[in-house]
């Protein structure tokens, strides 16, 4: 497939994502009310679906290196609209839950594939440069959910708002069947023997590059977290702005995760990889120091921005060179290596959420600042100390049989 079908492809698979966690934040105060939910219920319903989506992917990616991608995300986005018509339909929080949970394993099929596509068809700068174009098309997508999600709950009410990304799992669907190819070249038969499966993850947990590439997309990813999970409770119900209100200012937020994937783009057209990742880890810190000195108890919104804005601008590099790098030495097992990266991404994303929590009652900034800027600092310590030393290390190896 070329690059310009692999990057659409990946950016509606990937896209997925954020439509189905960042559409739903406007909803969560409404839903709230309607279910008789707590903080912590609505919470977990936002938090309960990463962890299955991240745990489910433990399946998808082996069976993917199996059967083929292409079958996998049918069944996955099949099973993501029906889903979306369960937490629709539910008239109380703990089916809401489960039909949440289910919606994260039909995610965790659609994700893992669409980064095992990638790899499939490119590798080295290349697949970082095609993960770019669809983390663009990804970053679009999730700076229109909101303000469309805040749109969707004014007109239409929470429920109907649900079921959106149901509506965009099932025209996907309907794309790829019609017009998608498989892109694994000679599938495993033996993907899914338990014993190849073990072989296959110790192989992949031990290599130095998917631990420090892993480390630094959970790190980062799970700032995003901390901060689209506490925004509808601090912004909208603590600091009382609108449903459309709430969905501008966290447009504005987002927006600068998709000019982060843009950046990326163009400074590894001129800059080596690791330069890119130290100027990401740059950003990282300076939004976590910005949002530091934040008074924890200010109720004006706004103050809060500039740190964020940096923070996800580094967030736009880190997940671009972070979703590609981390499969990158696994060219016969991409669906697995993709699966582990998303597992334990989703896995400290769902420690974040039970952290995050028990502070969503407070009345300030503090659920936000505290914890996006935890993350921002350990981000960018990882990009400034453990990814330099992997691909130090990694050049000097090439050179080294480069002189053998």
């Amino acid at each position: 497939m070329s690059e310009g079908r692999v990057a659409l492809l990946l950016a509606l698979l990937m896209g997925l994502q954020p439509i189905t966690t960042d559409l739903y934040l406007p909803a969560l105060p409404a839903l709230s009310q309607s279910l008789a939910a707590s903080s912590n219920q609505a919470q977990l319903t936002l938090s309960g679906l990463l962890l299955a989506f991240g745990l489910s992917q433990l399946l998808w990616g082996p069976l993917s290196d199996r059967i083929g991608r292409r079958p996998v995300v049918l069944l996955g986005l099949g099973l993501h609209a029906l889903s979306a018509l369960l937490c629709a339909l539910a008239p109380v929080v703990e089916l809401l839950l489960a039909g949440r949970l289910l919606q994260g394993v039909a995610l965790g099929a659609a994700v893992a594939c669409a980064r095992a596509i990638v790899r499939d068809c490119f590798s080295g700068v290349q697949a970082v440069r095609v993960m770019g174009r669809g983390l663009s098309g990804v970053g679009l997508l999730a700076t229109l959910a909101i303000p469309l999600g805040s749109l969707s709950v004014e007109l239409l009410g929470w429920r109907l708002t649900l079921l959106l990304p149901g509506l965009l799992a099932a025209g996907s669907a309907v794309w790829i069947y019609l017009r998608g190819s498989e892109s694994l070249p000679s599938p495993d038969p033996r993907a899914l023997q338990p014993g190849r499966i073990a072989t296959t993850w110790a192989g992949i947990l031990s290599h130095p590059g998917f631990l420090a590439f892993t480390l630094l997309n959970a790190a980062s990813f799970a700032g995003v977290f901390c901060l689209l999970a506490s925004s509808p409770f601090v912004f909208m119900r603590r600091l009382a702005l609108s449903p459309l209100q709430y969905g501008a200012l966290m447009c504005s937020i987002v927006l600068c995760f998709a000019l982060g994937t843009l950046l990326c783009r163009r400074l590894l057209a001129r800059l080596p990889l690791q330069r890119v990742i130290l100027i990401g880890g740059g950003l990282s810190l300076g939004g976590a120091l910005l949002l530091l000195l934040q008074p924890i108890q200010a109720s004006l919104p706004w103050l809060a921005l500039p740190g964020c804005y940096l923070f996800m601008l580094g967030h736009g590099i880190h997940h671009t060179c972070g979703q590609s790098g981390a499969a990158a030495a696994f060219p016969q097992a991409a669906g697995s290596a993709s699966a582990l990266n998303g597992c334990l991404m989703m896995l400290v994303v769902f420690i974040c959420g039970r952290l995050l929590a028990g502070g969503l009652d407070a009345d300030s900034l503090a659920p936000l600042t505290r914890s996006v800027a935890s993350a921002g600092l350990i981000t960018g310590l990882l990009a400034w100390t453990l990814l330099p030393a992997y691909l130090t290390r990694g050049k000097r190896a090439q050179a080294g049989e480069k002189t053998a």
